[in-house]
């Protein structure tokens, strides 16, 4: 019996459009892979912008929005490697399992081809910071609020401990110091989804390097010094997100978490207790005496934020301890509204204290 010509048409397009929808699905699951979410991690790189005291030069702010943004590309080929490496153990989890390399939904050869592409375009755009304007440019836009008055003139942001040029041109410049920090976080990050991982505590100092890293980067990218008080602050709180990590991972996933991560086993919730309490105190004195003791910001004022900090810090405390949250220190960021109004209401301190008062 001879086939109907219009059904054989209709399935002729049906069957041409599966290549099209399958891409197409293959791209939304690479993009999922990518953890847009956990881009907010890269705000780190704004940290020197800010307390350098250039929050509103516009030839500064670009150069922190390419740096952040090729930062958040690199991190994000470095999470495909991580569920690549990881694709096993991965379906043995209850909710990693869903991932789309581990879910099937994303194939390796497509994930592998996304990393490359990624890794490219951050080293391309971090290369880019050589041909854009310098920080001290000429008609920047400079800050006077007291009592109300925004002035466009030459110069620098008052308050500012920086003199203009280029502080690491000695090493190449800031651009090239840009691209070896990424390149150096792609090279760790390696190193963490390969072997790291595996070694009780450097596990966690991985972690935490990583951060560094960010605001390291971000003070390059707008060429301006950076405390190393800053530095300090990051390190520790970045070892207190790390060490919560690992508490809610032992504590969720018991028994059968082993099978996932062979070096849950070298851990306990009091080891991790007591790392914590360590951590979370010398956070809270390495920022207070930041605030007044550092050259940098050169405004003693910034003591105003500290109980922001102590609030944010004990509030995660509670939800890691109350609330058995924690795993995923973004989601905490985006979801909790008192978190969110601590990092809101220091945003707002710090931004008053160095824009707006008079110095």
């Amino acid at each position: 019996m001879k086939e109907h010509p219009e059904l054989v048409a209709d399935d002729a397009i049906e069957t041409s459009a599966l290549p099209t929808r399958q891409s197409q699905n293959e791209a939304l699951a690479l993009i999922q892979s990518m953890r847009p979410r956990e881009w907010t991690k890269n705000l780190l790189l704004f940290a020197g912008l800010v307390f350098s005291g250039h929050l509103l030069v516009g030839d500064a702010i670009l150069r922190a929005v390419v740096a952040a943004v090729a930062f958040s590309l690199a991190s994000s080929g470095i999470y495909i490697v991580n569920d690549l490496v990881d694709i096993q153990r991965d379906r043995q989890h209850p909710v990693k399992r869903y991932r789309p390399l581990a879910s099937g939904r994303l194939s390796r050869p497509v994930a592998i081809a996304g990393v490359a592409v990624v890794f490219l375009l951050a080293i391309a755009l971090g290369s880019s910071l050589a041909w854009l304007p310098d920080s001290d440019a000429p008609q920047v836009i400079a800050l006077h609020l007291w009592p109300i008055a925004l002035a466009i003139r030459p110069g620098i942001p008052s308050g500012s401990a920086w003199t203009g040029g280029d502080p690491y041109a000695a090493w190449g410049g800031s651009a090239i110091l840009f691209v070896i920090c990424i390149l150096v976080y792609i090279a760790l990050q390696f190193a963490y989804s390969f072997r790291l991982k595996h070694v009780v505590l450097l596990d966690v100092f991985a972690i935490a390097a990583g951060f560094v890293l960010r605001t390291m980067a971000g003070a390059v990218a707008v060429a301006v010094p950076i405390s190393a008080w800053l530095y300090l602050c990051t390190i520790l709180l970045s070892l207190f997100l790390a060490l919560s990590k690992r508490r809610q991972e032992v504590l969720s996933l018991s028994a059968g978490g082993i099978a996932h991560r062979e070096i849950l086993r070298e851990y306990s919730p009091q080891l991790l207790d007591q790392l914590i309490t360590i951590v979370t105190s010398a956070t809270i004195m390495a920022y207070s005496l930041y605030t007044f003791q550092s050259d940098s910001t050169g405004d003693r004022r910034l003591m105003l934020t500290i109980p922001f900090v102590i609030f944010g810090i004990f509030r995660y405390l509670y939800l890691v301890q109350t609330r058995h949250q924690g795993g995923n220190p973004a989601e905490v960021l985006l979801r909790d509204r008192h978190v969110q109004g601590a990092v809101v209401g220091w945003i707002l301190v710090a931004g008053f204290v160095l824009y707006v008062l008079p110095h």
